[in-house]
């Protein structure tokens, strides 16, 4: 918002975070971010501030943007940071103003937070608006400030016309915006991340039928993606997908659904994360082949911690738990992440951590790409021959060039690749 010539003040309850963030230093990995902060923050268009009083009075928009993680112990998404948010903006509201969400939520919680909004005791008025976000971690600032569309959830004629007018250098640039309910806004989102979902382990559920047959996932995969009723994105088999979104979104979807007496409608979404889960316990498996079945004493390297590229977030991280799990069997695993490693030794401060590639890699029995780096794409497969006990590759995301490293004398094998894996 700043970076499109608006003022902006940003509040938190981590003062920590604030005070990294008023320095012009992410607290996060994402690529740019830093010099985006830095050059807003140069504008005086950007401030950060422990207070809430000070960032609520006088603004006109408010955007709620925390997070909604899973319920301990259950499926259904925790509301209290969101309700909290939107309790601070009615205590410390001096105009009428609207109230943005930008948060994933269950369906029919905009409403809800509307009808909270609406107390006679109000100082002044609030309406509320949904503008659900489809930024992708690693990149979060073309997704905002180019995205495929927008969706505005409005109740009123003026509130659209406010959020258009926020977002007119964006809408300038040809950005589609679709105007509708509030329910439908939450709803885009949540059908947006279930869908992804389901063709990431659809084409899971392919390997896991392409391993037992002979047959090749990324023929197939390649094949599929050229029909334009299909297409190619997110049609990539491998590990499985992980993050702080499309897990708990899809949980929490069908605890939703559950409770607006639906839940045979997203039924299917119960086995999209079983497939999911499934392809950890599948590379695991696939390794301890490599090692007829003992992992006791072997030394393994992985490559990968965060959930995905050009990202250190390592919440439900696929990479991270296949190296917890061999670990647990008894391997003495070595981990190497190019900007994930501070986030995982918090996470499974155990295992042990590389600041080099070759240092994860020396002496192995085996090595594992578990997150697709562009760093481990480039890595040459007859020098690290000579790094490594023994020359075999677990490729679980089918991102290397296996003729490569076969002609360099390793063993490889891949996910949903029967024809390399027999």
């Amino acid at each position: 918002m700043a970076q499109v010539g608006h003022e902006v003040r940003v509040f938190d309850i981590d003062a920590a975070k604030l005070a990294m963030l008023a320095r012009g230093i992410p607290p996060f990995y994402e690529p740019g971010f830093q010099e985006l902060l830095q050059s807003t923050l140069a504008s005086g268009r950007l401030l950060f501030t422990e207070s809430p009083k000070e960032a609520i009075e006088g603004a006109q928009l408010h955007f709620v943007c925390v997070g909604t993680p899973q319920q301990q112990g259950a499926d259904a998404a925790d509301l209290s940071y969101v309700e909290a948010a939107f309790q601070a903006v009615v205590e410390h509201a001096d105009r009428p103003g609207l109230v943005v969400g930008k948060s994933t939520v269950p369906v029919g919680t905009a409403e809800r937070l509307s009808n909270s909004l609406s107390r006679p005791d109000k100082v002044c008025e609030l309406e509320v608006a949904w503008n659900p976000e489809f930024l992708r971690e690693g990149s979060a600032i073309a997704d905002t400030l180019k995205p495929d569309r927008l969706v505005f959830g409005v109740t009123s004629e003026s509130a659209e016309g406010l959020l258009v007018e926020v977002y007119n250098e964006i809408l300038e640039g040809g950005i589609p915006y679709i105007t509708t309910d509030l329910a439908t806004s939450e709803m885009v989102k949540v059908a947006a991340n279930s869908f992804l979902a389901t063709k990431i382990s659809f084409i899971n559920a392919m390997a896991e039928i392409c391993e037992v047959a002979g047959a090749d996932v990324v023929t197939l995969s390649r094949a599929l993606g050229y029909d334009e009723r299909i297409g190619a994105r997110f049609l990539h088999a491998g590990l499985g997908f992980g993050g702080g979104c499309l897990p708990k979104d899809i949980r929490a979807f069908s605890a939703r659904a559950g409770e607006l007496g639906a839940a045979d409608a997203v039924s299917f979404l119960r086995e999209i994360d079983k497939i999911n889960l499934r392809r950890r316990e599948r590379l695991v498996s696939l390794v301890g082949s490599a090692f007829s079945g003992d992992f006791l004493g072997r030394h393994i390297a992985v490559l990968g911690a965060a959930f995905k590229p050009n990202s250190d977030d390592v919440r439900d991280s696929p990479a991270l738990n296949v190296a917890a799990a061999m670990h647990l069997k008894g391997a003495s695993v070595r981990v190497h992440d190019p900007q994930a490693i501070s986030n995982a030794k918090k996470m499974f401060p155990t295992l042990t951590y590389c600041e080099s590639i070759e240092d994860a890699c020396r002496d192995a029995d085996l090595v594992v790409l578990a997150t697709e780096w562009s760093d481990y794409r480039v890595i040459d497969p007859k020098e690290f021959s000579e790094i490594v006990r023994r020359p075999v590759l677990v490729d679980g995301r089918n991102a290397l060039d296996h003729s490569l490293w076969t002609q360099a004398g390793w063993k490889v094998y891949a996910l949903g690749r029967g024809k390399l894996n027999r």
